[in-house]
């Protein structure tokens, strides 16, 4: 990484630090997770003062010293998303949602297709803020356990490759399981499975829907996957 570089970020963790600074946890679609200084950002007079918020996306200009942290010399907003904010349920699931991306990617290695989903994710709830429901959140989860490279074997048993009575979940063994080989997983019924599939194969805006217990199925599926293979874990989607 150069030492003066420009690269656009989706703020996803402001902490205030010092008497004016504040640290952010950015994340980058060429250098992945970035740690950065905003000096003098709480200052009334600060020229970056409303334009490095969470949730927001925006264009950096970034020094890269001798510390970990870079110093944000220069930001504009490509998008604030001011609608998601206006909405409690909308602010909420956009708050786990980069609580989610902070969890899952720590590195400085790029991951476009994260970015461009968060990206995506955000857009949808700061135009819709109605799409802000539990299955939404739980498509986005799915997709981005699938570009973190933690996705679930959901075709057939994970364990023994049988297509048929699939009626469990295994974390341990990496995705849905057959009757003969349920050992240690937990219940995982028809609807949970369907609902898994069609979340990856359709696109965010066209995420599917189920019953409450399918979800609460998907969720334990998806948090319990990341922290067996993950070693993280996840918030429950309420």
């Amino acid at each position: 990484m150069p030492a003066t570089f420009k690269t656009e970020a989706v703020v996803l963790r402001s902490i205030r630090f010092g008497e004016a600074d504040r640290v952010l946890h950015l994340l980058s679609p060429e250098h992945g997770r970035i740690g950065a200084v905003a000096k003098g950002v709480r200052r009334v007079k600060s020229r970056l003062g409303g334009r490095l918020e969470p949730l927001g996306r925006v264009r950096l200009v970034l020094h890269q010293g001798r510390g970990d942290l870079c110093t944000i010399t220069s930001a504009d907003t490509v998008h604030a998303h001011p609608g998601l904010r206006e909405h409690r349920a909308s602010l909420e699931q956009a708050t786990g949602a980069c609580e989610a991306v902070l969890r899952l990617f720590d590195s400085a290695e790029a991951n476009r297709p994260a970015y461009n989903l968060l990206c995506h994710h955000l857009a949808l709830l700061d135009s819709h803020p109605e799409s802000a429901t539990r299955a939404r959140s739980l498509a986005f989860r799915s997709k981005l356990v699938l570009a973190a490279g933690f996705a679930p074997e959901l075709a057939a048993c994970a364990a023994c490759g049988e297509a048929e009575h699939l009626s469990g979940f295994s974390p341990a063994q990496g995705g849905v399981v057959c009757a003969s080989c349920e050992a240690g997983s937990f219940a995982f019924g028809e609807e949970a499975h369907r609902f898994m599939v069609d979340a990856l194969a359709r696109p965010l805006a066209e995420s599917p829907d189920a019953d409450e217990r399918a979800l609460s199925q998907a969720d334990r599926a998806i948090s319990e996957t990341v922290e067996h293979h993950a070693h993280v874990r996840f918030r429950r989607v309420a």
